[in-house]
C-alpha cells in the first residue's frame, strides 16, 4: 500500500549524512533515491537536493534547503519500544553527539527529537487506577532515558501514608 503522507525534514547541508545515519540506526530501512540541484539552482548544481529514505517501512524526504529553517521540539518522532534492551539500543544511537532531555526526549546530532518510549507507557499512563497512573506518570517525570521496570515498579507501589 502505498503511503499517502510522507513527513519531509529540511536540513541545511546534512540530508545524505541524516539518511545515511537512520538508515544503519533502524532495521528493515534503506535509502530509496537521492537528487541533485541542477545548474536551475538556488543551490550549487550537483549538491544533494533530497534524499528519500525508509525507516522500518515509514518513507521520510531529507531535504537540503538551506539554514533558514532548524529543527526544534514543536516536531519530533517517537519510537516505541518492546523492551528495554530496545529503549537502550535507540536512545544509546539516536543520543550519540547530540542531547539527552527529559522523559524520554532526547535531539539527535542533526538537532531532530526523538521520544523513545516503551509500548505499554500508553497503558501506564490511561490506567483504569488514577492513582497508578500518577504514579507512574510522577516516575517518568524524573527520568531521562525510559527505565521499564521503574516504571511498572513506580506504578505497582503502594500509596505513600
Amino acid at each position: 500500500m502505498r503511503q499517502r503522507i510522507t513527513t519531509n525534514l529540511w536540513f541545511d547541508t546534512e540530508a545524505e549524512e541524516a539518511a545515511s545515519f537512520y538508515v544503519s540506526v533502524f532495521k528493515n530501512s534503506r535509502v530509496v533515491s537521492v537528487s541533485h540541484y541542477t545548474d536551475a539552482g538556488p543551490r550549487p548544481a550537483g549538491m544533494v537536493l533530497a534524499v528519500e529514505f525508509e525507516l522500518d517501512g515509514q518513507r521520510f524526504v531529507g531535504i537540503n534547503g538551506g539554514p533558514e529553517f532548524t529543527f526544534d521540539e514543536a516536531i519530533s518522532l517517537a519510537v516505541d519500544c518492546e523492551d528495554q534492551a530496545e529503549i537502550d539500543y535507540y536512545w544509546e544511537r539516536l543520543s550519540e553527539g547530540g542531547e539527552e532531555g527529559p522523559c524520554g526526549w532526547l535531539k539527535d546530532r542533526f538537532g531532530l527529537s526523538w521520544q523513545v518510549v516503551p509500548t505499554e507507557l500508553d497503558a501506564l499512563m490511561r490506567d483504569e487506577d488514577p492513582a497508578r497512573a500518577q504514579r507512574a506518570m510522577q516516575a517518568l517525570f524524573g527520568m531521562r532515558k525510559l527505565d521499564i521496570a521503574a516504571l511498572r515498579a513506580a506504578a505497582d507501589a503502594s500509596p505513600s501514608t
